[in-house]
């Protein structure tokens, strides 16, 4: 069992790229991996004004309907206004409301990768509205990241 806290989010505004997909894509991985590479690699980042912090975001939303349905995975960063999308970029809004916040420590890839096999045999009251990870500070093989999960 993972531990967590009910926290209450205020509405987030980011900017990123995105990819629809399922976890039963079997491409997946591929398709979020590439994702982050394109993020980063393909200057999406440095080109965001407005930062809110140096926090980078991946977010989960626009569910067909469960886990088991296709969503859209969105790499981005929360910014405190937008203007001027980079090319390729696009804005969603990560709602306001009730969510699960769990706290992970690890190596960033493996970390996330048992944190939602852990969290898919939980009952929590899932909203499938917006599901974010928030990555704090760390590296690669060493990263704190704060996991969000939206309640109903």
């Amino acid at each position: 069992m993972m531990n967590y806290e009910i926290v209450q989010l205020n509405e987030k505004t980011v900017v990123g790229v995105t990819v629809r997909t399922s976890n039963n894509d079997e491409n997946m991985a591929q398709a979020i991996g590439g994702l982050w590479q394109r993020f980063y690699e393909g200057g999406i980042y440095q080109s965001i004004l407005n930062k809110k912090n140096g926090c980078s975001i991946g977010l989960y939303s626009n569910y067909e309907n469960d886990a088991n349905g296709a969503y859209d995975a969105t790499v981005c960063c929360e910014v405190n206004r937008y203007e001027d999308l980079p090319i390729g970029a696009d804005k969603k809004t990560i709602s306001a409301g009730k969510y699960a916040k769990f706290v992970v420590h690890g190596h960033m890839q493996k970390a996330v990768a048992e944190f939602w096999t852990k969290l898919w045999s939980m009952d929590l009251d899932r909203k499938y509205s917006s599901d974010f990870e928030e990555y704090q500070s760390g590296d690669m093989e060493n990263c704190e990241i704060d996991i969000y999960i939206a309640l109903n």
